[in-house]
């Protein structure tokens, strides 16, 4: 036990309460509030204990988990960029390596090290556990956005097709929550909550 440890490892605690204050676009299900990072995260967290059975391939349960609990810890530095976004990509920035580097280098350097490698991982979305971390990723916002008449679909005019491309990563976590979720997009649609763009 390093007593230095625990110094560092309290200091990065504090900071990640700032996590709280990030607000996300989507609300609450069947709600007029918005969600913070830390709520989604801890969201994505229990969807993924829940959910893992539906995995298409075997994956490292308590990875996903800190895949999920760690990923958007970046944007208490480079702010939360909207999927739907048309002016800013929503891929990794130099911006978010910048904040990851920051924000866990406030950790002692092994763990430091650990959390970058979970936060990079996640981001380059190729191991079975990212994907699956990307699916409920996905996932989630979709079935707020169902619950919220369109939600932030119909906020800022999304269209069907936008939507459908940008969920179909679920597809590459789990098959089976994938027809679920390409179901209620086609169901959104006939509800009309989503916009449909004549062919």
């Amino acid at each position: 036990m390093n007593p230095a440890n625990l110094l560092q490892q309290v200091a990065f605690i504090k900071e990640i309460d700032k996590l709280k204050y990030i607000q996300r676009k989507t609300k609450l299900f069947n709600s007029d509030r918005l969600e913070n990072d830390a709520e989604h995260s801890w969201h994505l967290a229990m969807m993924t204990i829940v959910l893992a059975e539906h995995s298409d391939k075997p994956i490292d349960v308590l990875k996903v988990v800190k895949m999920v609990l760690i990923h958007d810890i970046v944007e208490i530095d480079a702010g939360d960029t909207f999927i739907y976004d048309t002016t800013k990509n929503h891929t990794n920035t130099e911006e978010e390596l910048l904040a990851a580097k920051r924000i866990f280098g406030l950790l002692p350097t092994a763990q430091a090290e650990e959390f970058i490698a979970v936060w990079e991982e996640f981001e380059a979305g190729e191991t079975d556990e990212a994907k699956f971390a990307k699916a409920m990723d996905r996932f989630e916002p979709l079935l707020q956005n169902t619950s919220n008449n369109g939600g932030t679909w119909a906020e800022f005019d999304v269209p069907y097709q936008k939507v459908y491309d940008k969920k179909k990563a679920i597809k590459q976590g789990s098959e089976s929550i994938w027809n679920y979720a390409e179901n209620l997009i086609n169901e959104s649609v006939e509800k009309g909550i989503l916009r449909k763009e004549s062919e």
